[in-house]
């Protein structure tokens, strides 16, 4: 136990599935916690989106375990709005030692018929958002010389997929994102890495749409199908991985367990990416 003691961690898309679960992960750990969430659907995702009631949840999690929390309804997209969460919190807490910079989104589509929509969509919240998240909290890093960013990518930025090439082109962005930071900031005492997620277990890779693109043999897909289908992606005896097990690779990025470790981008993908 605590692991991020005295830390003070910003979170973006901290409603629920990963994000809550790297809030409250860190939490146990002895930190206090900035959540961020967009708490409002985008109908053309094809998936809910976290709510103000789930962002709620996710306050109600982190102080039980004891910690404070400041959470704000807020689009990744918008600088200004990254700008005052930011301010807010070094106004109450003094400071930010990690970003989670977790916010993002997925849809499928092939290439040619993609809109411009779609694309502007996901480039701007994985990429974008995460370009503007790093921005808001570097400054106070420099001054401190010293933080931790982890972004969470995807195995989808260190690999192509079929119909999804706006969600691959943000995370590969993402991953260059990550590696020209790490350069960057290595000199002042900051890490930057990132983690990359085979199948989690979320409501962005559990959704009917997504799950009849892999299975369209069937016509109600089941969780079993699921686990079925996805199971034939990965090494491991597991069709997928939970947000706790990515959570556990960002708490150990943000910990001085990882100290020396920067540049990096980890898979969490049951053995997805070394499958012959």
């Amino acid at each position: 136990m605590g692991r991020v003691s005295g830390r003070v961690a910003l979170i973006t898309g901290a409603a629920r599935g990963q994000g809550r679960s790297h809030a409250v992960r860190l939490a146990q750990e002895g930190a206090d916690i900035v959540a961020v969430d967009l708490c409002r659907d985008q109908p053309e995702l094809l998936y809910g989106q976290g709510t103000p009631d789930d962002l709620a949840e996710t306050v109600r999690l982190v102080e039980k375990e004891g910690r404070r929390v400041i959470a704000r309804a807020g689009d990744v997209r918008d600088q200004t709005t990254m700008d005052a969460v930011v301010a807010e919190a070094l106004g109450e807490f003094g400071k930010i030692d990690i970003l989670v910079s977790n916010a993002g989104i997925a849809n499928q589509s092939a290439a040619h018929e993609l809109t411009d929509k779609q694309w502007d969509d996901i480039l701007g919240t994985n990429l974008v958002g995460a370009f503007h998240a790093a921005k808001a909290v570097i400054p106070g890093m420099l001054e401190r010389r010293s933080g931790s960013i982890v972004f969470v990518s995807s195995t989808v930025g260190l690999r192509g997929v079929p119909g999804m090439a706006h969600y691959g082109a943000s995370k590969h962005g993402l991953q260059g994102l990550m590696l020209s930071l790490a350069n960057e900031l290595g000199p002042s005492g900051i890490r930057v890495n990132s983690v990359n997620p085979g199948t989690v277990n979320t409501p962005m890779a559990m959704n009917d749409t997504l799950l009849k693109m892999f299975i369209p043999d069937v016509e109600n897909p089941t969780e079993e199908d699921a686990a079925k289908a996805y199971g034939t992606l990965t090494l491991l005896p597991a069709p997928w991985v939970e947000p706790e097990d990515v959570s556990n690779a960002v708490l150990w990025l943000a910990s001085d367990e990882a100290r020396y470790v920067s540049g990096v981008a980890i898979p969490i993908d049951c053995g997805q990416l070394a499958r012959a």
